[in-house]
């Protein structure tokens, strides 16, 4: 017989979840959770350090996956190619999720420092992301630059995914947002200065009008 109570881990997640809905988070304890999720307070810190970490309780199988993905793309990969197919292949673990998404990131957006916690994953996730660059053989610059335009992306991406009611999953999110960053960055066709144009538009009527005669 198991000594813990079975998916004991899945019911504190969704247990502290409904709780800060419920009540918001500063109003609830460990101990709310626990007796909520039907266990003992001390099965709750088998599996979390603290009580915040309930809702990035998947952060770190992300980081890995990111990194995995990244150890394993062609070294010719350019390396924000490289950091947009790594973090489309971690997408699949936010897939068939997105009403637990949408309910935890409206509890951190109301809370000042599960925000905080939130930026410290997301900076944690691009200097993996810049790591794993570096020993691809990309320079420290490129490599961060790269890494945190990813990270940039991957937010906003995110963002749009909760926010959708279609079936799009979060690595299309990812993938058109990509795009939307290389075509801001493209370079612009010339455009004529309008004094410019203004003079060679008076020198055409100018000449069309002496052939005239």
């Amino acid at each position: 017989m198991s000594r813990w109570p079975p998916d004991a881990h899945g019911r504190l997640i969704r247990a502290a979840l409904d709780l800060y809905t419920e009540r918001g988070y500063e109003q609830t304890t460990v101990v709310d959770i626990a007796q909520r999720a039907g266990v003992t307070e001390r099965t709750f810190f088998r599996y979390f350090a603290d009580k915040r970490e309930v809702l990035f309780d998947g952060s770190h199988a992300l980081e890995e996956l990111l990194v995995a993905t990244l150890r394993g793309l062609p070294t010719s990969t350019a390396p924000i190619d490289a950091v947009a197919a790594a973090l489309e292949k971690a997408a699949i673990l936010l897939d068939d999720r997105r009403d637990f998404a949408r309910q935890r990131a409206a509890a951190i957006s109301a809370n000042p420092s599960l925000q905080e916690r939130e930026l410290l994953k997301l900076a944690s996730l691009g200097a993996a992301a810049t790591t794993a660059l570096r020993r691809r053989g990309v320079p420290y610059a490129a490599a961060s630059l790269a890494a945190e335009a990813g990270i940039t992306v991957f937010k906003v991406a995110f963002e749009r995914w909760i926010e959708n009611d279609s079936s799009t999953d979060v690595a299309h999110c990812i993938r058109e947002t990509f795009q939307e960053l290389k075509a801001l960055t493209a370079p612009m066709s010339p455009q004529p200065h309008p004094d410019l144009a203004s003079a060679a538009s008076v020198s055409e009527a100018h000449t069309s009008a002496s052939s005239n005669h």
